[in-house]
């Protein structure tokens, strides 16, 4: 079976590509961009099953439908809301919702095998699809947050973050003026609100903005530590299997 994947986002294609090969198949190629999919497809036979993102970085990934007469089967893979889903459920074409859970992408994975056939309406399927993701396409991440104060609100700007952290089953933000304040969300759920180019979950109990990188020093058991501008309550210590991710990320 010939599979590719075709996400702007590096790590999380390389982490699509590790999970799929962990259920016995091959991926054979990873795009990651419109220019460089419609560049491929007319250079190389087609697969027999895309792992697609929507949004890539130089536009839509329906633009490379709407230039190659493509007809493998597509699971998409997507971040967008549970009204914008019903499009891929009124066509059968099935969808992964971010983060990629393995468990589902098994059962995506076996759909495709029982069916085992390619998607000869798939132009239709597409613009169905468009016209039903209404104003879908801007990724409308965190720019601030609100803190509860006692009785007061306060507003911090994505731009004063230094890090978040989790502690004691509590989720933190961490200013650069050494301030730390309590969150309702979990580090899970600001892995989906935030910026995946400016933010990086390093570990379990951190996610980093690259901004607040002072320096990156070499530590134990071929992991990295992260030096902060004022954050001095632990080790901000990068997960050894998050360490390539991670130096990826930072170009």
């Amino acid at each position: 079976m010939n599979i590719i994947i075709i996400e702007d986002e590096k790590p999380a294609a390389r982490l699509l590509q590790r999970k799929v090969e962990k259920l016995g198949l091959m991926v054979n190629t990873l795009l990651h961009s419109v220019e460089e999919s419609i560049q491929w497809f007319n250079a190389n036979p087609h697969p027999d099953l895309i792992f697609l993102d929507i949004q890539l970085s130089d536009g839509l990934s329906f633009e490379i439908f709407e230039t190659i007469n493509i007809q493998s089967a597509v699971i998409f893979t997507t971040a967008y809301d549970e009204y914008a889903l019903r499009a891929f459920k009124l066509n059968s074409i099935d969808y992964l919702l971010k983060p990629i859970d393995e468990d589902d992408l098994k059962t995506a994975i076996d759909k495709f095998k029982a069916r085992n056939t390619s998607a000869p309406n798939l132009a239709l399927d597409f613009e169905l699809i468009k016209k039903m993701l209404v104003n879908p396409i801007d990724r409308n991440y965190r720019k601030r947050f609100t803190i509860k104060m006692g009785q007061q609100l306060k507003m911090i700007d994505i731009d004063e973050v230094e890090c978040f952290f989790s502690e004691n089953k509590g989720t933190y933000l961490h200013t650069k003026e050494n301030r730390d304040y309590l969150l309702d969300s979990t580090l899970e759920q600001l892995e989906t609100e935030l910026d995946p180019a400016d933010f990086f979950r390093i570990s379990r109990k951190f996610i980093l903005p690259m901004k607040a990188i002072k320096e990156i020093q070499l530590h134990s058991n071929s992991r990295l530590k992260v030096i902060l501008p004022t954050f001095k309550a632990d080790e901000v210590i990068v997960a050894r299997e998050r360490v390539n991710d991670f130096k990826e990320w930072l170009g």
